[in-house]
């Protein structure tokens, strides 16, 4: 099972464990994982279905519309991920850091929930978070029990400087298209998400 908030924490190895056919039939190979086998686009609008591909209701131009959106994601990850690691923080940690920003201090649970993430996952991001300096932790004056995480002097500062960094990224990225694709783009993936 993949966790996109731990993605581009450690290597991606795979450990293969041989599969022992049911009643004498024979192996099949294993498929590969195309997030782990598949070579990087150089360019994902390369990777990207002609439009004749993408006919509607066409199972074969959904394919191909899934395959060039996961093309772009995964560039964006890639992206993402080098222009973190000056910070030495995860895009997972930077998503958490974010979600603080902007909606301020809060309990573990409400930023486990606000990330759609498990409680523990959040806890573990909040931990790696503390020990960089970027968030604290204090108790909930309202219920001694309850955590609260809020972001540090540092981690504002940090967080500026990110997104300074992942502005000129995403130009890069998206900058190619024009203004109106860009908001019909924006417009699209907000049905898709939502």
């Amino acid at each position: 099972m993949r966790l996109p908030q731990y993605e581009g924490i450690a290597p991606k190895t795979a450990t293969v464990f041989p599969v022992i056919p049911d009643r004498g039939e024979p192996p099949r190979p294993e498929p590969a994982d195309p997030a782990v086998a598949a070579p990087a686009v150089a360019d994902p609008a390369a990777a990207a279905p002609a439009a004749a591909d993408l006919a509607a209701g066409d199972p074969a131009g959904d394919e191909a519309l899934a395959d060039a959106l996961g093309a772009v994601a995964r560039r964006l990850r890639e992206r993402s991920a080098e222009t973190l690691a000056p910070w030495g923080i995860t895009p997972a940690h930077l998503r958490a850091l974010r979600t603080l920003a902007r909606h301020g201090t809060m309990r573990l649970s409400e930023l486990s929930d606000r990330l759609e993430i498990a409680p523990r996952t959040a806890t573990e991001v909040v931990d790696a978070l503390q020990a960089a300096g970027l968030v604290r932790r204090r108790a909930d004056p309202g219920d001694r029990r309850a955590t609260l995480v809020e972001v540090t002097d540092h981690g504002a500062e940090i967080l500026a400087e990110i997104r300074g960094a992942r502005g000129t990224e995403a130009g890069r990225v998206f900058g190619r298209l024009t203004p109106a694709d860009r908001a019909e783009l924006a417009r699209i993936l907000r049905g898709l998400r939502n």
